[in-house]
């Protein structure tokens, strides 16, 4: 059976030590200056500025290499009507995976070929940074699987952990991969914005 062509951003599936994820987030500020609409399963960086209670802030406004804080797992409602994505130019407030241990799900696109058992412990670049679904709220990220490589320079995006053991996933076209955030701003003392 062929795998489902159905992104869903980055989902946080467990920790490094093989602990499984608790739903643990962290609160973080958007401001309405923001054009960007981030989505859930979408990355974030830190901002480099607050909220007027010191919530530091961050934008959905990422492309490949930039060091991120993490991934979005939800969004602050502000109104009962409010939609289950953070809508561009709104200010709202994020629940953000910062955790740099977290192991993340995602599907690759397979441009270019489908990734292989051969790429598990190679680094890649994601695509689809600020794309999702106004319907389910959801991020349209995954992995650029034209870009995985043994001997990166340190800038791309993800570090492919292992394939997803699910049974409706193997190895070919649209395969989901866990991997793990490679340039992580709370690791290594990485500058914000």
């Amino acid at each position: 059976m062929a795998n489902a062509d159905a992104p869903f951003g980055l989902r946080p599936v467990r920790y490094l030590s093989g602990a499984p994820y608790n739903g643990a987030a962290n609160l973080y500020y958007v401001p309405s200056t923001d054009n960007t609409a981030i989505y859930i399963g979408g990355m974030v960086k830190l901002a480099g500025s607050a909220d007027a209670d010191g919530i530091a802030s961050v934008t959905g406004n990422v492309s490949t290499g930039n060091p991120v804080v993490g991934v979005v797992v939800g969004v602050k409602p502000v109104t009962a009507t409010s939609t289950t994505y953070r809508e561009a130019s709104v200010e709202q407030y994020v629940f953000v995976a910062d955790d740099p241990n977290l192991v993340f799900a995602i599907q690759e696109d397979s441009v270019g070929g489908a990734l292989a058992a051969a790429n598990v412990g190679n680094t890649a670049d994601i695509t689809g940074f600020t794309g999702g679904s106004t319907s389910t709220g959801r991020s349209s990220l995954e992995i650029d699987s034209s870009t995985a490589t043994a001997s990166g320079d340190g800038t791309e995006d993800v570090l492919i952990v292992g394939l997803v053991q699910e049974p409706d996933n193997a190895i070919g076209t649209n395969a989901n991969w866990l991997v793990r955030l490679n340039n992580h701003q709370f690791v290594d003392g990485v500058a914000g914005a």
